[in-house]
């Protein structure tokens, strides 16, 4: 189809034109017949949101996806360019995307009218019919709908009655495409109001002059709840004409959230073969996060991006990395010690309320890593709550003992690999420990395993814990709050 050049040839062809809704819907229909998956890359939405979007594409609705920051909203927009036509005829030099069958503006009506048959066309590939604009409290009526171009009608030497001096927003510029609108909310009202007409009627209306242009267009809106009582609303009206709004959500499980960590995170290819990244720490990752959405320190309005655990999982390969290479390593593993390398990237990602302010960002941020650690190490190994209530025999007590009689491990960040080996093994019973209740595990994730058990039994008050400059030390439980009493008096005296 793409070897046809003008309006003529085109007609020959057979060539029957159809709304952008009619386009997606027919497409999608064609895919679920297949059994093609239509949203590829988009993880936990499959009994969810992603029906519901389908249900409004075959229903031709214009749509809000509404939901939390990093819920994917933006990348599913973008992704419904794949139900659109490969190629779609365009009349050469329109700003409106003309239907050579259905023209629409003025310039392409007296292209047609001039040259008949043999108006040019040209094929709009699918990728270039996606126009996504961010809502923020300047954007003016101008912007999205057009206004009266004097220096054009100057240029041009027209009067202002004529309809060629105005210059089209981005909405008209948008005609046969998916026009996505980022944070509704945040438009004024004003100009929310300017959108009735487009989305009931499909027609535009600028200073005055009486135009009939009818837009098609696929509306797209992204909005999040926070907007509604922040910084902005929908106004009533224009939500009623959006024809299906559908709520995202974040994953709901640990594995799901794994999947879009792995998926999204910026891994080298160098990093991937020199740097071993267990199961374990990756659990972790995602539970932060899942830490966080119910922390009373967290503004649970303001939501957990999924962009927390992707930028905690490269800062965590990151950690690892810059230990292999100024040790002069050439492979490693990731550590559980590693895991303050992602402090940075939990700081950033997360809204605080008042009394996460007060505690600090950086202390907010390595609770959650503790509670991660703690509520992680249960699943895997005897709860030491549970144990001393039902006053069982510990399998930590051996552990525990060895740290009563003075011993002191400590675990540097930048300690080599047979360092790091070497000071776990020195701790009795620990391995035999993750053999019990982890068997078949690698040498490699049995020390980090091993590792695990310090910092779970430190999380569960059963051994102590102190942040060293450049590591972790654990040592007695006692001796550790006696060190902690001794760090205060020293403060309070100097």
């Amino acid at each position: 189809m793409q070897k046809i050049k003008t309006l003529g040839e085109l007609k020959k062809s057979g060539y029957i034109s159809k709304s952008i809704k009619d386009e997606l819907r027919d497409n999608l229909i064609a895919k679920i017949k297949k059994k093609e998956n239509v949203f590829k890359g988009i993880v936990g939405y499959e009994d969810t949101v992603i029906p519901e979007i389908e249900r409004a594409i075959l229903s031709r609705h214009n749509m809000n996806l509404l939901g939390l920051r990093g819920q994917a909203k933006t990348r599913i927009a973008r992704q419904m360019t794949e139900l659109l036509d490969e190629y779609t005829p365009i009349i050469e030099g329109s700003e409106l995307n003309d239907d050579p069958l259905n023209p629409i503006s003025n310039y392409a009506k007296q292209m047609i009218a001039e040259k008949g048959d043999k108006t040019p066309i040209l094929w709009l590939h699918r990728s270039e019919r996606y126009i996504e604009k961010l809502a923020t409290p300047d954007v003016s009526i101008a912007d999205l709908i057009g206004d009266v171009d004097p220096i054009k009608a100057a240029n041009l030497r027209l009067s202002y009655a004529d309809e060629r001096v105005i210059h089209y927003g981005i909405i008209p510029r948008s005609n046969r495409c998916i026009f996505v609108i980022n944070e509704l909310p945040d438009l004024q009202a004003r100009i929310q109001v300017a959108l009735f007409n487009i989305l009931q009627e499909g027609d535009i209306q600028i200073r005055g002059f009486k135009l009939r242009l009818s837009l098609d267009i696929q509306f797209i809106f992204t909005a999040n709840p926070e907007d509604y009582t922040n910084r902005g609303s929908i106004v009533t009206p224009l939500k009623d004409r959006i024809g299906s709004q559908i709520l995202t959500h974040y994953p709901k499980s640990i594995e799901l959230s794994k999947q879009i960590t792995a998926q999204e995170a910026k891994i080298s290819l160098n990093q991937k073969q020199n740097i071993e990244a267990g199961n374990l720490v990756a659990t972790i990752i995602e539970r932060i996060a899942f830490e966080a959405r119910e922390s009373e320190f967290v503004d649970s309005k303001s939501g957990v991006s999924a962009r927390l655990t992707i930028s905690a999982y490269e800062n965590l390969i990151s950690t690892a990395e810059r230990r292999m290479l100024l040790n002069g390593e050439e492979k490693t593993i990731v550590r559980i010690n590693d895991l303050m390398g992602v402090i940075p990237a939990v700081n950033g990602k997360i809204e605080l309320v008042y009394e996460g302010e007060q505690e600090g960002a950086g202390i907010v941020a390595q609770n959650l890593l503790g509670k991660a650690i703690r509520n992680e190490f249960i699943q895997h190994f005897p709860d030491p709550s549970k144990l001393k209530k039902k006053k069982e025999p510990s399998p930590y007590q051996s552990i525990v003992n060895w740290f009563g009689e003075g011993n002191v491990v400590d675990l540097m960040l930048l300690e080599t690999d047979k360092e790091y080996k070497k000071g776990l093994e020195s701790i009795p019973g620990l391995e035999d420990l993750v053999k019990l209740y982890i068997p078949k595990l690698s040498k490699t994730d049995t020390l980090v395993a091993m590792e695990f058990i310090l910092f779970g039994m430190a999380e569960h008050s059963l051994i102590g814990k102190n942040s060293l400059e450049r590591g972790t030390q654990f040592k007695d439980i006692l001796g550790s709050m006696f060190s902690e009493k001794d760090f205060f008096r020293d403060e309070q005296n100097n």
